[in-house]
């Protein structure tokens, strides 16, 4: 059942669709019209919107909010052009009413065209009555504009008007991140304290800029004060939990960690980061057991996934790392971290064709590393595929000419291969260490003849 505005709205949405099912035409006055249009909007019922504004119109064909409703319209199907013309002539009716601008504004930040969009947001702040939203338009415009310093101005003017207005702190917070202004972050987290001294949201990025500066003391009593001004804050906890990890009290980061838990939905993260702490513990079946709740929880989150492929490499239980690495492949089989860790994974197994298919993906995935690329060449020299080797190190020498473990590689695969004068050119025994020349006799049976 829908929820009526008011008496009026109701009782003028109870006519308009009585006369929708009549053949009968009531008349509304225009701010009938836009209570239902706005009412409908706001239940997402656009047809009915939709219809209410052809009546609206036909029956208040100069009404100005009306028109501003059809050019928004207009503007949610992006046709702007038509927008622009009805706002034109909105404006040469009205040219002191800031919807036209503001809505001239949208049509230009869609579009991309931020310069523009600002020109229109400061002509409606001229003629607004009460700037705040305007201010907040504008922080946003040169934000995307990656004008932070002006986007700055803006949305420090929205906190002086509303300290509540977080939605502007944490823009104004992530202008001065990009500016390198922590102090005055500080200053502004300060004054908001200052005049709400329980504003967990202030105390919990206070917190966080402190953290930047690297007062880990401050920062942490600062995440304390976000919890006693809200004990369900569940971010206060995470935060204070991975401070105290790298502070070394790994036990209070576990605490923090379980309150995060029932303060809140179970998150992937949160079970993630016990099992992190249980494993720095020794805790090892309880690190595995947060590793599968983070999986079970969210199959999707391929951190936890590596955090199990890692605990079993390390571990040397390469067999298990596979089972977990295939299984994260049916999650994300374009993960370049997966392939990278199958790489490991098979090598340690000594399946080298199932190396050698995961190197291609990688390929294929757009990676072209030279650490990468070393690797695979070696497993070729291993395999003494001394042809391959050669062909894949010389078109990879073209993007790393300087890379000498290439040079040497080029020169060891000529030597195997017979080409003695291009061997010779590319390996310079005199200049050689004694670690490289090791290197290349582990590589190449025939070097210590060469």
């Amino acid at each position: 059942m829908l929820n009526y505005n008011s008496e009026e709205t109701r009782s003028s949405i109870i006519r308009f669709e009585q006369m929708l099912k009549t053949n009968l035409i009531y008349f509304f006055d225009a701010q009938e019209f836009e209570d239902i249009i706005v009412h409908y909007l706001g239940f997402g019922e656009n047809q009915l919107a939709k219809k209410a504004l052809k009546m609206g119109l036909a029956q208040h064909p100069n009404s100005n909010e009306l028109l501003l409703l059809q050019s928004e319209f207009f503007i949610l199907e992006e046709k702007y052009d038509s927008a622009l013309k009805l706002l034109d002539y909105v404006e040469k009716l009205n040219p002191l009413d800031e919807e036209v601008s503001l809505q001239k504004a949208n049509i230009a930040s869609k579009s991309g065209d931020h310069k523009s969009s600002i020109k229109f947001l400061n002509k409606a702040l001229e003629l607004s009555n009460d700037p705040s939203e305007i201010w907040n338009l504008l922080g946003m415009e040169h934000l995307l504009a990656e004008e932070f310093d002006k986007a700055s101005y803006f949305f420090k003017n929205c906190i002086e008007d509303n300290p509540l207005d977080y939605s502007a702190l944490y823009n104004l917070l992530y202008s001065y991140d990009h500016l390198n202004k922590n102090e005055e972050s500080i200053l502004v987290l300060n004054e908001i304290l200052e005049i709400i001294p329980y504003s967990e949201v202030a105390w919990h990025q206070l917190g966080l800029v402190l953290l930047k500066k690297g007062n880990k003391k401050e920062a942490l009593s600062a995440f304390d004060f976000a919890i006693i001004s809200d004990d369900n804050f569940t971010g206060a906890y995470i935060e204070k939990g991975k401070l105290l990890e790298t502070m070394g009290r790994i036990n209070e980061a576990i605490d923090n960690y379980e309150i995060a838990l029932k303060t809140n939905d179970p998150s992937a993260f949160v079970f993630q980061s016990i099992g992190e702490c249980h494993e720095k513990l020794g805790n090892n079946a309880l690190a595995i057991k947060h590793y599968l709740k983070a999986i079970h929880l969210e199959p999707s989150n391929e951190n936890s996934w590596v955090k199990l492929i890692d605990y079993y490499m390390v571990q040397g239980q390469y067999k298990k790392a596979k089972y977990y690495f295939k299984g994260a492949l049916e999650i994300n089989s374009e993960s370049v971290t997966l392939w990278k860790k199958g790489t490991m994974i098979y090598k340690s197994l000594n399946q080298f064709q199932k190396e050698l298919n995961a190197y291609q993906k990688l390929y294929d995935l757009g990676v072209f590393e030279l650490p990468i690329l070393l690797k695979h060449i070696d497993l070729l020299l291993q395999l003494k595929n001394w042809g391959k080797a050669y062909k894949i190190t010389n078109e990879v020498y073209k993007s790393f000419p300087e890379s000498k473990s290439l040079i040497h590689r080029l020169g060891g695969c000529s030597m195997e291969l017979g080409k003695k004068n291009e061997a010779r050119y590319f390996l310079n025994l005199e200049q050689l260490s004694g670690e490289e020349l090791l290197e290349l006799s582990k590589l190449f049976p025939s070097f210590d003849q060469f």
